[in-house]
């Protein structure tokens, strides 16, 4: 015998299945991947805007950046953003590649094109402003 206090509690659970697996798809679609030549030079020959981020696990502020750069590109204007991540202190060759000479430095590319590049910043306003220049 289903009462509606049984019904109630499906829809809840429902609704709350939905909810968990929307937001594990916004995080993974949000999620930076580590740099792949290949997946980089795909995505730039497909014209999408793409950002390589140099961070380090020690540098406070590439955590800083991080769930900032993941809210923006959990946004839908931002669905096409690409972003590679390099290891300030193992990738060496990629740094002298990109001529980033600090961890948390962005480099925003549009295709082919680098658009923008910023180093140390924190503030969210500003690195949405850096990611617009790709759109």
């Amino acid at each position: 015998m289903t009462t509606r206090r049984h019904a109630l509690l499906l829809a809840a659970l429902a609704l709350g299945a939905l909810s968990g697996a929307a937001t594990i798809g916004a995080a993974r679609a949000a999620a930076p991947t580590p740099f792949d030549p290949q997946a980089f030079e795909a995505a730039q020959e497909a014209g999408r805007p793409v950002l390589v981020q140099v961070s380090a696990p020690w540098c406070p502020i590439c955590r800083t950046q991080k769930p900032i750069l993941a809210g923006l590109a959990a946004e839908p204007r931002f669905k096409d953003l690409a972003i590679y991540t390099i290891d300030f202190d193992s990738q060496r060759d990629l740094l002298r590649r990109f001529d980033a000479r600090m961890q948390s430095t962005l480099i925003l590319f549009k295709g082919r094109t680098e658009v923008g590049r910023s180093v140390g910043e924190t503030q969210p306003e500003w690195i949405e402003q850096l990611l617009e220049k790709g759109l």
